[in-house]
């Protein structure tokens, strides 16, 4: 270990000795020191329902969706059935 400060991979290799009952004790010790604001990932916002169907385009009119509905039921029921 240098002089000075330690880096994280000093400390590491000391706690890699330590007994299982040790770790437990040093996790509870330094979890206050961390607190919960460090661990909080940072906030992404999120796209809205609009914007995620943007590439889409607009949506078909009234009188297309009718005419779709149209030529889709057209032959129904067949005869051939």
């Amino acid at each position: 270990m240098q002089q000075g400060q330690p880096t994280l991979e000093d400390v590491m290799k000391l706690v890699e000795q330590l007994s299982p009952e040790d770790k437990r004790r040093l996790v509870e010790r330094v979890s206050p020191e961390v607190g919960p604001d460090s661990m909080v990932e940072p906030h992404i916002p999120r796209k809205t329902a609009k914007g995620l169907l943007a590439d889409l385009g607009t949506a078909p009119s009234a009188e297309e969706i009718d005419e779709a509905r149209r030529e889709a039921w057209k032959n129904f029921p067949r005869e051939d059935v």
